[in-house]
């Protein structure tokens, strides 16, 4: 069963951080708050822990369009090709904050996602996520978690996300009630910027 964590976005406790970072490199499985909805996350270096999060959603792991959520913009070269300046002002004007940028991929992708040509890049507003990823490292790998109620696309309360995850994953954090609009998610890898779809994130960055 699952370890259920209260964090404050304000301050979140560093003795609580290191109990999600330990998960992580574990090969554990998280869920946790960001700047949208609730997100279910794992180490990306970790293949087990990504193909558990692949076998919750019901897909095959290479065909996953999984998110990438950074601490900063200094990960990108990481994983993304080279990028011209447009772009790179546009990431500049939104990040961190409410969108997902589809990306060129490199040739540094972990091995699981080598056929993409693309990837998600994230990087939340919260303070709470962008802790964990600072010490963890490296990125994590990250995908919504849905309802199954049809009114409510999203699940926002972290209590009852516990009750209906704790036997799927390893640690659940509470970070206080969650936002039921996704991120914006625009893709940056062709010439022109092409919206996927519109969530909390304004338009106005383009």
């Amino acid at each position: 069963m699952a370890s259920f964590i209260k964090l404050y976005p304000e301050n979140p406790n560093p003795k609580e951080i290191a109990k999600v970072i330990k998960v992580l490199k574990d090969g554990g499985l998280i869920i946790y708050p960001t700047d949208t909805v609730y997100g279910l996350g794992c180490d990306i270096t970790n293949t087990k822990a990504l193909e558990r999060i692949a076998k919750i959603k019901g897909i095959k792991l290479e065909k996953a369009n999984f998110s990438f959520i950074c601490h900063d913009l200094s990960n990108l070269s990481d994983y993304v090709r080279q990028i011209d300046t447009a772009t790179f002002k546009i990431l500049k004007r939104a990040l961190p904050g409410p969108y997902t940028f589809i990306l060129p991929g490199n040739n540094n992708l972990p091995k699981e996602f080598k056929k993409k040509k693309t990837v998600g890049i994230r990087v939340p507003d919260n303070a709470i996520t962008l802790e964990i990823v600072r010490q963890l490292g490296n990125p994590i790998v990250s995908t919504s978690i849905h309802d199954d109620d049809e009114v409510l696309e999203y699940s926002t309360d972290p209590e009852l996300i516990f009750e209906k995850w704790q036997f799927l994953v390893d640690l659940v954090i509470d970070g206080g009630y969650g936002d039921n609009q996704p991120s914006t998610v625009i893709d940056l890898s062709e010439e022109e910027p092409e919206i996927i779809r519109e969530g909390k994130g304004s338009l106005d960055i383009l």
